[in-house]
């Protein structure tokens, strides 16, 4: 039986491979770089010590920066990929990060990792959450109504084993378009959504929880670093973690349980899961806590192709994209606003000024959000 439940998904999901395999290539790549990033960006711009404000102002200007532009871009990334298709636009997204990561390749001072961040910000506009967007559009065209939640977890899950490819190789190697007349179709794009009372309760449930997550996840690794001494060892370790996890519950675990309780029940439980990663986290008491919070990773990374299904459920084929495209826009609005609050909260409890003592504190903050979010899914999404 379940030799056959594995032939029919494999089946399903063969004229996907082309579109995997290329994928699977960026995200190694990528994620490598990921924890590295913190030792290189810190050491260069605050040689000797262990918090380094500048990196987390420019991190946090970097988000900011790229929160705005993705409000548009990502929309009309969509709608591009409806209109002129999926592969020019995947080759365009994914083609945009090779320049950044050359130049800290070259040469790691502090120069260059100030024209890495100017040149990665630009890319991140283009390529963050686009390359989701459009490969789950893609999907959506070639794969059944019926058997989209099961791709689309695989997508997710495939990324995340990238994730640990990534970060094993990361914890044994040595660290050594323009705007004419686009308005009434993004106006369009507006009305596919806010016509649809499952695709609008998604687009708020996505909202809150981008907020507190990409405010997490853009001071996760320095508040690590400074309460902890984390380096890139222990980063890539609790990366794995999440990593490893993840895949399991992706690949097989929502596929099987998606037809039993469907998508809707399995992002609620996910977005409980997000709640406790984030006040585990904010809460950490010892070395070892980080670990245990990283495990809840395997519940909440199913967020995602979770609210893939339910958006593509809502939307008929030929909007597909403009409706993944729009919830996008509004997750990026949230990437926007988190680091306004998340950098100086979290730069003010790590120095010696912190009113009290609580490190973590920024992201127990951010847990109010993810607490938000739970709540409106409980009215429209969860239902």
């Amino acid at each position: 039986m379940a030799a056959g439940w594995w032939r029919e998904n494999l089946r399903e999901l063969r004229p996907l491979l082309h579109l995997l395999l290329p994928l699977c290539v960026h995200w190694v790549a990528e994620e490598m770089t990921v924890s590295v990033l913190v030792d290189v960006t810190t050491n260069a711009l605050c040689p000797g010590r262990k918090t380094c404000p500048q990196a987390i102002y420019i991190n946090g200007l970097q988000q900011t920066v790229v929160g705005i532009f993705k409000m548009i871009v990502l929309p009309l990334l969509g709608q591009l990929a409806d209109e002129h298709g999926r592969k020019p636009l995947l080759l365009l997204t994914v083609s945009t990060t090779i320049i950044p990561f050359t130049i800290l390749a070259i040469d790691q001072s502090k120069g260059s990792v100030y024209a890495y961040y100017v040149l990665r910000t630009i890319s991140y506009i283009i390529s963050q959450g686009s390359i989701f967007c459009i490969s789950v559009a893609y999907a959506a065209d070639v794969v059944d109504d019926s058997k989209r939640p099961a791709a689309f977890s695989w997508i997710t899950g495939l990324f995340s084993a990238s994730h640990v490819v990534g970060n094993v190789l990361a914890r044994f190697l040595p660290e050594d378009y323009i705007f004419e007349e686009r308005f009434y179709s993004m106006k369009h794009a507006v009305n596919v959504v806010t016509s649809s009372s499952a695709l609008k309760s998604i687009s708020f449930v996505s909202f809150f929880y981008e907020l507190g997550m990409s405010g997490i996840s853009s001071v996760l690794l320095y508040y690590l670093k400074s309460a902890f001494g984390f380096n890139k060892n222990q980063f890539s370790e609790i990366l794995m973690v999440v990593g490893v996890g993840s895949i399991f519950s992706q690949i097989l675990v929502l596929p099987l349980l998606n037809p039993l309780v469907g998508e809707k029940l399995i992002l609620c439980a996910a977005l409980l899961a997000s709640i406790a990663y984030g006040l585990l986290y904010g809460l950490a008491w010892a070395s070892w806590v980080p670990y245990l919070s990283a495990s809840f990773g395997v519940i909440y990374i199913l967020v995602k192709p979770s609210t893939y299904a339910v958006i593509s459920k809502a939307s008929n084929s030929a909007d597909q994209g403009k409706a993944q495209g729009f919830v996008a826009g509004v997750q990026s609005i949230a990437s926007l606003l988190s680091p306004l609050a998340m950098t100086p909260l979290t730069t003010w409890f790590l120095s010696s000024n912190a009113p009290f003592d609580c490190k973590g504190f920024s992201i127990i903050f951010a847990s109010i959000s993810m607490v938000s979010f739970y709540i409106s899914s409980k009215h429209g999404a969860c239902i």
